[in-house]
C-alpha cells in the first residue's frame, strides 16, 4: 500500500480548518459558560480573565478529520473513543474544577475504555535474547494505561504558556508522522497528521499574546491522541522499543513531568500540586519573555524529533550527538534561571510599568 501526498496532507488541512474555523465560536462560547481561567496567583503569566474552552474545537477538527480519513481503520474506534472521553471530562475540569483523583479516574477509565477496543501494547523489544517479549493479558493492560496515562498528563503539564503546549504537540505528531511515513505506516502517518494540524490550526489563536486558552480539555486531549497513535503505528522492528520512538519525540514534556514528581516528592507534596518550577517558568525567570521562552521549547522539541527520527533508521551515532547538543541546551537555560530570581508577576508588572510610561510620553 502507498499513499499520494493529497491523501496524506488532506486530513491535516481539514483538521486545521476545521478547528481554524470553530476556534472564534469557542471564544465567544467561554465566557457564557464560565470556561474562563481568571488569574488568583502568581503562577499565572496572564493578567486578565482569559477564554480556556480552545479544546472543543481541536476536539471538533480532530474527530471530524479522524472520522472522514481513518473512521474504520483497526484499532481507531478506540482512539476516538478514549479521545471523547478525555475531552469530556477535561472540559468539565475547564469548567467545575474537579478534584485530581477524580481526574485521574477519569484518565485510567479512558485508557481502559481504549485498551478494551483494542488499543494495546503487546510487547517490547528484548535486546538481550532477540525477538520480542510478548506481554500477558494483565501486564499488556497496565502497560498501555500507564503510557496513555503519563503522555497524557506530560502534554497537560507543560501547557504553561501562550502556544507552548499546542507547538510541542504539532512538533512530535509531525515527526511521528514521519516516522511511521518512512516505515511504510501510512494509516498512522495520516491519523498522526490530523493531530497535528488540529494543534497548527489553534496555534495562530494560542500564540502569544494569546486571545484563548485550549484548557485541559485540549492540553489532555492532544496528550493522549498523540499517545494513542503511537501505539497504532509501533514500529516493530528488532531493534525499538514499542514507544522508544515517541518517547524520544516527547522527550521535552516527559523530562519536565518527571522533575515536577521528583521535585514534590522531595518536598513530601502531592505529584498533582501545582508550582512555578516547571521549565517554562524558569526560563521566564531567566528574562527571555513568553515568545522567546515558547520558541526555545519549539527548538528543543525539533532537535528531539529529529533525534526519533534518525533513530528510526539506525542513525545511532548522530543521534548521541544530536542529544547531547539538546541536553545542553536546556542544562544552559535551567543554570542561567537559577542566577535569576526575577518573578513572573514581578516580570509582568515591570512590563505593565514601561508600557504606562511609554504612554506617557507619547501624550507629552
Amino acid at each position: 500500500m502507498t499513499a499520494t501526498s493529497f491523501e496524506l496532507w488532506a486530513p491535516f488541512i481539514v483538521a486545521a480548518l476545521i478547528t481554524a474555523l470553530c476556534t472564534p465560536l469557542a471564544i465567544i462560547i467561554a465566557p457564557k459558560i464560565g470556561a474562563m481561567d481568571i488569574p488568583k496567583d502568581n503562577r499565572r503569566v496572564h493578567n486578565k480573565p482569559m477564554p480556556r474552552f480552545g479544546g472543543i474545537a481541536i476536539f471538533a477538527g480532530m474527530m471530524i478529520s479522524w472520522a472522514i480519513f481513518a473512521g474504520e481503520v483497526k484499532g481507531m474506534h478506540g482512539a476516538m473513543a478514549g479521545c471523547a472521553i478525555i475531552y469530556i471530562l477535561g472540559a468539565i475540569d475547564d469548567i467545575k474544577n474537579i478534584r485530581p483523583l477524580v481526574k485521574f479516574s477519569g484518565q485510567v477509565l479512558a485508557a481502559t475504555v481504549a485498551f478494551a477496543l483494542g488499543l494495546r501494547i503487546q510487547f517490547i523489544t528484548n535486546y538481550f535474547s532477540g525477538g520480542n517479549m510478548i506481554f500477558g493479558d494483565v501486564a499488556c493492560y497496565i502497560v498501555t494505561v500507564l503510557w496513555l496515562v503519563a503522555i497524557t498528563n506530560a502534554v497537560n503539564l507543560v501547557d504553561g504558556l501562550d502556544g507552548l503546549a499546542a507547538g510541542i504537540a504539532a512538533i512530535s505528531a509531525l515527526c511521528l508522522a514521519y516516522v511511521a511515513y518512512i516505515h511504510g505506516q501510512y494509516v498512522s502517518t495520516i491519523a498522526m497528521m490530523v493531530v497535528a494540524g488540529a494543534a497548527i490550526g489553534f496555534l495562530p489563536f494560542n500564540f502569544n499574546p494569546a486571545k484563548i486558552f485550549m484548557g485541559d480539555g485540549g492540553s489532555q486531549l492532544l496528550g493522549f491522541s498523540i499517545a494513542a497513535v503511537s501505539i497504532m503505528g509501533a514500529v516493530k522492528s528488532a531493534t525499538l522499543v514499542v514507544v522508544l520512538i515517541p518517547a524520544l519525540v516527547l522527550g521535552l514534556p516527559i523530562m519536565d513531568t518527571l522533575m515536577a514528581i521528583i521535585r514534590r516528592t522531595a518536598r513530601h507534596q502531592s505529584i498533582g500540586t501545582a508550582d512555578k518550577e516547571h521549565l517554562h517558568h524558569r526560563i521566564l525567570r531567566a528574562g527571555f519573555g513568553q515568545r522567546r521562552a515558547v520558541l526555545l521549547m519549539y527548538c528543543v522539541s525539533g532537535i528531539l524529533g529529529i533525534i526519533a527520527v534518525m533513530y528510526s533508521r539506525g542513525l545511532y551515532v548522530e543521534c548521541i550527538g544530536l542529544l547531547a547538543i539538546a541536553i545542553m541546551i536546556v542544562g544552559v537555560l535551567l543554570t542561567d534561571t537559577r542566577t535569576n530570581k526575577v518573578s513572573i508577576r514581578g516580570m509582568r508588572l515591570i512590563k505593565e510599568d514601561l508600557s504606562d510610561t511609554n504612554k506617557n510620553k507619547n501624550k507629552k
